[in-house]
């Protein structure tokens, strides 16, 4: 095994190999069940290190414009119709003037990069503290690690004007409900969330359609707040009739203007 193959992982700064790994992501320790009164030693530190994350983030991508997240599985490689699919909406996001912002892992989130990259686009990774993580992908030229998932949601919500979903697992899932969750809630205002695949996508949407809003725990137009697409065109076309009325794809210097901006403009 060459020194580049040797597993690492990132804590904030710090790279640890080897020996030095440790066996629980910073996460863990946070939410594991610790003994009477050992938080009054702990939790306090963490608080200001929370806070470090959220500056850092928003230090990093304040000044990034109007930006577009892919998200996706890590599991999927060059060659597989998804990948390409992902590489050319990100490719087709950056053409229009858009950011385009992933995870900074491989597979999806690598493709999207890739094609925003080649396209001569802004290409920024949002990286996260994993057991078993493999670093930003090359094609990441603006990159942020994290440690805590809650900071790195924040920033995806914060700095995208849509989400473009592809096929993924439980990490997709949850970038794409807490979108969904945010928006019913009228947390964050509306945007465009697209879901690119109908043969994977649509098991889940008749789930929801059948079981969810057959119950009454949510409403029938809630299912408005998700589109399906099939393509990278329709996909790219989705994104601009969303946030501009036409088909054409998002045009540059448009993003939508969160509740929260205005609450810290009138601070």
């Amino acid at each position: 095994m060459t020194p580049e193959e040797r597993e690492h992982h990132r804590k904030g700064p710090v790279t640890l190999r080897g020996a030095q790994r440790p066996d629980r992501t910073t996460d863990q320790r946070l939410l594991e069940e610790s003994a009477p009164g050992a938080w009054v030693h702990s939790d306090p530190w963490r608080v200001l290190r929370i806070q470090s994350e959220f500056v850092e983030g928003f230090g990093a991508l304040a000044e990034l414009g109007p930006a577009i997240s892919i998200f996706g599985s890590a599991r999927l490689g060059e060659g597989h119709p998804d990948y390409e699919c992902a590489r050319r909406i990100g490719a087709g996001i950056a053409e229009r003037g858009y950011a385009v912002i992933t995870g900074g892992g491989p597979g999806i989130m690598e493709a999207g990069n890739r094609g925003a990259q080649e396209a001569g686009g802004v290409s920024v990774g949002l990286g996260i503290e994993l057991p078993h993580e493999q670093g930003l992908n090359p094609y990441v030229d603006l990159g942020v690690d994290f440690r805590y998932f809650f900071a790195r949601k924040t920033m995806f919500v914060k700095y995208s004007s849509g989400f473009v979903v592809m096929p993924g697992g439980f990490g997709t899932f949850d970038e794409l409900f807490e979108a969904l969750c945010l928006m019913q809630t009228h947390k964050i205002d509306m945007f465009p969330v697209i879901l690119v695949g109908r043969d994977y996508w649509q098991g889940l949407l008749d789930w929801v359609s059948s079981a969810v809003v057959d119950r009454g725990m949510i409403s029938l137009a809630d299912l408005d707040l998700v589109r399906v697409v099939d393509t990278a065109e329709e996909a790219l076309a989705a994104l601009g009739e969303a946030i501009r009325g036409d088909d054409e794809g998002p045009a540059a210097g448009e993003h939508r203007t969160s509740a929260e901006d205005e609450v810290v403009d009138a601070s």
